[in-house]
């Protein structure tokens, strides 16, 4: 049986597609398993864009209030056009000098890798990201928001590195050589082993705690 809700990542987040034939309430509930699991998949900040021309208004405006409520973006894709072009701070839009509603600055995007990190290589960005690979030791990767291992991560890895201290770092396999969260420190034990299920790092009560999770 093909999946309800596809999950594919691109270059400005996560693009949404549902099963033929498959139902809104189908599709809510399925996303509401997504999102209770506490995957990591669906990292807080993230945008997520729902497929054109799928759901009726009153349902994307349904999954807006979803996402919205669990820390995330969520807009539908729609082609695109000179005019949805962000509008940097201090620059006014044309429509919001004719006394119409101004271009809201775009949201802040995921930054999507789709390979295996090697030693000496580093990703460092303002964003979240995902990395559909590994972490191999010797990579690094310093992110604004929070980051996803699709794989295992024995390199060194700091989320919420301008000091955002809800950030999260996921993987399937978390043995990271140093783990940074915000302006909290922890490695790994000398003898880690692998885990049998993801774990999740966050900050609890001054410290970086580590815990598994549910796919």
């Amino acid at each position: 049986m093909d999946e309800i809700v596809k999950i594919k990542g691109g270059k400005t987040g996560l693009q949404l597609s549902f099963a033929p034939g498959a139902s809104f309430e189908a599709i809510r509930k399925d996303i509401e398993g997504k999102l209770a699991s506490g995957s990591g998949f669906f990292l807080r900040g993230t945008l997520v864009l729902l497929p054109q021309d799928r759901l009726q208004k009153e349902e994307q405006e349904a999954l807006q209030k979803l996402f919205h409520r669990n820390g995330l973006i969520c807009r539908t894709m729609t082609p695109k056009r000179a005019a949805d072009k962000p509008v940097r701070s201090g620059q006014v839009s044309r429509k919001a000098a004719a006394g119409e509603k101004p271009v809201q600055p775009a949201a802040a995007e995921m930054t999507v890798v789709n390979r295996t990190l090697r030693g000496g290589q580093e990703i460092r960005t303002q964003s979240s990201v995902l990395v559909v690979g590994n972490v191999n030791p010797g990579a690094q990767i310093i992110a604004g928001g929070s980051i996803d291992v699709r794989g295992t991560c024995r390199g060194m890895v700091h989320a919420g590195a301008f000091g955002d201290t809800q950030a999260i770092i996921v993987a399937d396999h978390l043995m990271p050589t140093q783990i940074r969260i915000a302006n909290y420190i922890a490695r790994s034990p000398d003898q880690a082993e692998k885990a049998e299920k993801a774990e999740r790092a966050s900050v609890k009560d001054g410290h970086i705690i580590i815990e598994p999770i549910e796919r």
